[in-house]
């Protein structure tokens, strides 16, 4: 089976187009083989690209530990330019529907692989996160108890849940070991990527991530995202955001609090085939 294998920032993605993806039965269960990183490709995830009557591409994300996953950042900037250099759609502005709507992309600079992504708006009710709790309320800098240290956050869903937390130091955050514990807290019935925020200015944070489903990551787009609009909500920074990540930098804009836009590379590293 064919594959090209992409990166946005150090989160890779296997990706399967056209009959390739079609053939796939069992996507959940190809995933964890395929993006094992000893006996198989190695990638965070697998992507798969169907046929749409709603947008250019259907785009269905499955993590690297078999779970689907609503919505991927990273991916959608990938997955925009191999269409677009595949010739699989025929212009720069690509339309994907993913299980969080559909995302709107935007190859703004060829040369250096830039797509703008529209994100959408952010959900930051309890319910539409999904959290625990009163389903009209936000999230805002709440106490949540794991790995036996209470830890404030805040919760936004990019069309996947997330839960930021502020820290002082990105670098010696507890990402491998609160990281898991808050993946799974109760207060998530969907579980939730956790996002360790370091404000740097106004302008500019670092941030480390433990994705749902993968781990520790190089980067997320969503939850870089995220991270932005828990520090504009928290008064931590102003709309317009570079966000650090271990793999490089996000352009992350919010303007007028609607929709959030999410600039940044992505690259093809080398393609394949991978034996079922």
């Amino acid at each position: 089976m064919q594959f090209t294998k992409y990166t946005g920032l150090g989160n890779d993605f296997v990706v399967l187009d056209g009959r390739r993806a079609a053939d796939v039965k069992d996507p959940c269960a190809l995933a964890p083989k395929i993006c094992d990183r000893r006996f198989g490709v190695g990638a965070d995830g697998l992507v798969l690209l169907l046929p749409s009557d709603k947008a250019d591409v259907r785009m269905q994300i499955i993590n690297s530990d078999g779970s689907e996953a609503e919505m991927c950042g990273n991916a959608s900037r990938c997955v925009a330019l191999h269409l677009y250099r595949r010739g699989i759609v025929n212009k720069k502005q690509i339309s994907l529907e993913t299980l969080a709507g559909i995302i709107q992309t935007d190859i703004i600079d060829e040369e250096k692989n830039l797509v703008r992504v529209d994100m959408g708006a952010p959900r930051l009710k309890r319910g539409e996160i999904p959290m625990t709790g009163v389903a009209a309320d936000r999230a805002v800098n709440v106490p949540l108890r794991a790995g036996g240290t209470e830890i404030s956050g805040t919760a936004v869903s990019m069309g996947n849940p997330h839960f930021v937390t502020f820290v002082e130091n990105a670098e010696k955050a507890p990402v491998d070991t609160i990281g898991p514990a808050l993946e799974i807290h109760p207060a998530f019935p969907r579980k939730t990527n956790v996002e360790f925020v370091q404000v740097l200015n106004d302008k500019t944070v670092r941030m480390r991530v433990w994705e749902r489903g993968a781990g520790v990551t190089a980067a997320c787009g969503t939850g870089a995202c995220a991270a932005v609009c828990a520090c504009v909500l928290n008064g931590k920074t102003g709309p317009r955001v570079t966000v650090k990540l271990d793999g490089g930098d996000l352009y992350i804009e919010w303007p007028e609090q609607k929709h959030i836009f999410m600039t940044g590379p992505a690259r093809e590293v080398f393609t394949g085939e991978y034996n079922l």
